[in-house]
């Protein structure tokens, strides 16, 4: 209802007999009361670890055929030139911070896990890791569902901490984790296994 009334009163507006303002002029003074001080936040325009993590994960995964990134893909043990070159990739996306580079090595362990953690090992190499595991003839149908939680596990973060198999969604298979299901030798192995694939990420 409002708005069909406004619509009719702008058809008449221009009706309305022109008339001129006067001009009204005023003699105030300005009178400063007090002064607060305010922080203001500064915000920068370089790059967060965040906004980092994002543009190296997109390099990276577009240039997956540099041989030290390849490597940390396909599980094969890196030397110290591969990590210089993964640093000096990584400074580039940084936009030569060596600030963030260094939270990168803190945050994860190494230059080596940090880009394991964007890219992810490939499938075949997590299968290949873990064949022991999943060709055991007696392999139980909870065993083998663990193991497979693991691979994709790996497929993603590219290293396991042998503590994430006591959490959610290994708990879902093994309610008190892998020592439920697994003799004690197997679940020995396994951390051996789980710890030579994050090692294999550590010039």
């Amino acid at each position: 209802m409002l708005e069909q009334v406004r619509k009719r009163l702008r058809l008449l507006i221009k009706l309305l007999e022109k008339t001129q303002r006067p001009i009204v002029y005023t003699d105030f003074d300005d009178v400063i009361t007090g002064t607060t001080a305010v922080d203001l936040s500064i915000v920068t325009t370089g790059l967060d670890y965040e906004r980092f993590k994002a543009k190296a994960r997109d390099f990276l995964r577009t240039h997956e055929d540099r041989l030290a990134v390849y490597k940390l893909r396909t599980n094969n043990a890196i030397t110290p030139t591969d990590l210089q070159e993964l640093e000096n990739i990584l400074l580039e996306q940084a936009a030569g911070d060596t600030e963030l580079v260094e939270q990168a090595k803190s945050a994860t362990g190494g230059l080596g896990l940090f880009v394991r953690s964007l890219v992810g090992l490939e499938r075949s190499a997590a299968m290949d890791a873990m064949a022991e595991f999943l060709n055991v003839a007696n392999a139980t149908a909870s065993q083998i569902e663990f193991i497979k939680l693991i691979v994709n596990y790996l497929t993603v973060d590219g290293a396991i901490d042998a503590k994430k198999l006591y959490e959610s969604p290994f708990t879902n298979v093994a309610a008190t984790g892998p020592d439920a299901i697994f003799p004690s030798a197997t679940v020995t192995q396994l951390f051996k296994t789980i710890e030579d694939i994050r090692l294999r990420a550590v010039a």
